[in-house]
C-alpha cells in the first residue's frame, strides 16, 4: 500500500484505536481541524483510512479537472447496517470542506446470491462477501465518479390522496480499475425504496400506460435499513441531499474496502492476527459477526453466475392480474 493510501496521521489513529503507520499521506496531513473531530470508528464518524482515500481521490480528480464539485462522498461497507433496535446506522459520508460540513447517513450494501456452486450471500447486519462480477448483486469497493442521473417510472401506489406514480431517480457511477465495469453492472445510487407490484390498474390517461391503457400498481417497500442489489441506497432525506449535490455536477465516491483490503484482512486473520495487529482496518463489530471477509473476483464468479443463468427454465412473460 502506498503512503498516499495509508491511514491518517498519529493523532487521528490514536483516537480511533488503529495502529499508526510510519508515514501519513499528504491528504491526511492537510485535513482541516474542523474535519478531524469527525475521524474515528465511533457511530457517525469516518475511519481514518476511509477519509484518507476519499480525500486523495477527490483531490486528484480536482487537480485533473475531472470534477469541480465542492463536495465529495465516501462509504465504509465494513460497518454494520443496523443497530440492535433495527434502526439504520450511518456509513455513507457527505463531505463539503469549503462549507465545513460533514454528514454521515445510512446506506445499503449488496445482498449477493446463494447458488449451488457458490454461496456469496450477505446477512442483514454485516457484509462478508464483495465482488465486481456482473449479476453478483454485491458491493465492489474502490474509486468512482458520479455521472448522470436517470428518473424512471416504477408504477402506481396508494397514497392518502389517491393513486400516485412512483418515480425513482438513479445516479450512475463510473468506476476505475476493478470498478470500471460499473456501467455494465448498472451500479449507482438511489433511494432505498421499490414498488412491489400487485396488479394492473386501468389508467389510460397516464403517460405511463401501456398500449392497453394499464399501469402496474403495488405497495411501496422502504428498505433503508436493509440490503441492496449491489447499488448504494439511501433514505429519502439523504437521497434528496445527495442528488442536490451531485446531479449534473460530478464528484468522487470512494467505497471501502477494495479487493486488496479484503484479501489482506483475510490473510491476517488466517495467520492468527487481528487487522489492528497487522496495521489494517475492518470495523470490529462486523468482523466479529462475519469472521473472515471474502472478495470474489469477476474472473472466478462470472462463469458461475453465467452457468446458473443458462440453467434457469424459460418463464412466460409476467402478466399481473387486474386490480379489483
Amino acid at each position: 500500500m502506498t503512503s498516499s493510501l495509508r491511514a491518517m496521521g498519529l493523532a487521528a489513529l490514536i483516537c480511533s484505536g488503529l495502529a499508526a503507520p510510519s508515514l501519513a499521506s499528504k491528504a491526511s496531513q492537510d485535513i482541516p481541524k474542523w474535519l478531524q473531530k469527525h475521524v474515528g470508528t465511533g457511530t457517525g464518524q469516518i475511519a481514518p483510512i476511509v477519509l484518507d482515500r476519499a480525500r486523495a481521490l477527490y483531490l486528484e480528480k480536482r487537480r485533473s479537472g475531472t470534477v469541480k464539485n465542492p463536495c465529495y462522498f465516501a462509504m465504509d461497507a465494513t460497518r454494520p447496517s443496523t443497530a440492535d433496535d433495527g434502526s439504520a446506522l450511518p456509513r455513507f459520508y457527505v463531505i463539503c470542506e469549503n462549507a465545513k460540513t460533514f454528514k454521515a447517513v445510512s446506506s445499503g450494501y449488496g445482498n449477493g446470491r446463494k447458488l449451488a456452486k457458490a454461496n456469496f450471500a450477505n446477512g442483514r447486519h454485516c457484509a462478508r462477501n464483495f465482488s465486481n462480477a456482473e449479476g453478483s448483486k454485491l458491493t465492489a469497493g474502490g474509486a468512482y465518479v458520479t455521472a448522470e442521473s436517470r428518473t424512471s417510472f416504477k408504477g402506481y401506489y396508494q397514497s392518502s390522496t389517491g393513486a400516485k406514480p412512483f418515480l425513482r431517480t438513479f445516479l450512475l457511477f463510473d468506476g476505475e480499475g476493478e470498478t470500471s465495469n460499473a456501467r455494465e453492472r448498472a451500479i449507482g445510487g438511489h433511494r432505498a425504496m421499490f414498488l412491489r407490484w400487485q396488479c394492473r390498474m386501468e389508467r389510460p390517461q397516464s403517460t405511463h400506460a401501456d398500449a392497453d391503457g394499464f399501469v402496474p400498481f403495488g405497495k411501496l417497500v422502504d428498505y433503508t435499513s436493509g440490503r441492496s442489489n449491489g447499488c448504494t441506497t439511501w433514505s429519502k432525506p439523504a437521497t434528496e441531499q445527495i442528488l442536490k449535490i451531485a446531479d449534473g455536477k460530478p464528484t468522487t465516491l470512494y467505497i471501502y474496502p477494495s479487493s486488496k483490503d479484503i484479501n489482506a484482512v483475510a490473510k491476517a486473520i488466517q495467520r492468527g492476527k487481528s487487522p489492528q495487529q497487522s496495521g489494517l482496518y475492518w470495523h470490529a463489530a462486523c468482523l466479529k459477526t462475519i469472521g473472515i471477509p471474502k472478495f470474489w473476483p469477476k474472473q472466478t464468479l462470472q462463469p458461475i453466475i453465467n452457468e446458473w443463468r443458462a440453467s434457469l427454465p424459460k418463464q412466460p412473460p409476467l402478466e399481473l392480474p387486474l386490480c379489483k
